[in-house]
């Protein structure tokens, strides 16, 4: 009896802990906007749960991998400008350095790769963009194309736009 209480115990125990760290569910955006460039946003989406965005997630000034689990990835069909600079069609990772007043979006060559290995060596480019106030609170982090090629990412009160040309 007391074998059989305490696997029973020993299984819940684990059963809680795989729970308890679960993956963000991944996700996948992609638009073909009227310039005729498909873009494509493959990412995990962490939730707020209770904590602040730049505190306890996303710490505002940090590199932060934009995402959860592997490296959000970003993809071009085509030669485009993003924030107003030229990169090149392909496939990048995409991170950020979050900031109430503005966030700095960067581009990495390396997309193949964990959320947790940036090297700012292999920047495709890095550019910077206005904090907005998101029109309604996302629990989610999510990304959203336009025809026009804005791409936003909105999550919490937070909301970040760039355009892909």
């Amino acid at each position: 009896m007391k074998r059989t209480f305490l696997l029973l115990l020993i299984t819940g125990l684990i059963s809680a802990t795989a729970c308890a760290q679960r993956p963000s569910p991944a996700a996948k955006v992609s638009e073909t906007t009227n310039s005729g460039v498909k873009i494509t946003i493959d990412y995990s989406q962490p939730g707020i749960k209770g904590r602040t965005i730049g505190k306890e997630i996303a710490p505002w000034g940090k590199v932060w991998r934009t995402g959860a689990n592997e490296a959000t990835t970003f993809e071009v069909s085509k030669n485009v400008t993003v924030g107003g600079k030229a990169l090149p069609k392909g496939k990048y990772s995409l991170y950020s350095i979050p900031g109430q007043k503005e966030w700095v979006i960067i581009l990495n060559k390396t997309w193949n790769q964990s959320g947790t290995e940036y090297d700012q060596k292999a920047d495709a480019l890095r550019f910077t963009v206005k904090t907005l106030k998101s029109p309604a609170f996302s629990e989610r982090m999510t990304f959203k194309i336009a025809k026009t090629g804005v791409v936003s990412l909105i999550w919490g009160d937070y909301q970040v736009n760039f355009t892909v040309k």
